[in-house]
């Protein structure tokens, strides 16, 4: 998506989703900034979860995740965007 990004991740023992969203934030908005040869911050400084409990969940989830650049007109088809894969489906 252009202007949002939707995961679907498992923490493995001990670790926290805080400190992933730090390090994922971070070294992406290094990147971009690089690429785009610019400076300061490029995500919001929040961001908004979800734990999911059930395999059931997870599988709905996914197909969401999935399916947005769909719904959001971007493509005509789910292999016609480049990020569609997701190992939960």
């Amino acid at each position: 998506m252009p202007d949002h990004l939707h995961g679907l991740v498992t923490l493995g023992e001990g670790a926290d989703l805080a400190t992933l969203m730090h390090l994922l934030k971070g070294a992406s908005a290094r990147a971009v900034n690089r690429v785009l040869a610019r400076r300061g911050p490029l995500w919001q400084p929040a961001y908004h979860d979800r734990a999911l409990r059930r395999d059931e969940d997870r599988l709905a989830a996914a197909r969401y995740i999935v399916a947005n650049p769909l719904r959001a007109g971007i493509v005509c088809r789910l292999g016609d965007y480049p990020h569609w894969d997701s190992i939960w489906l």
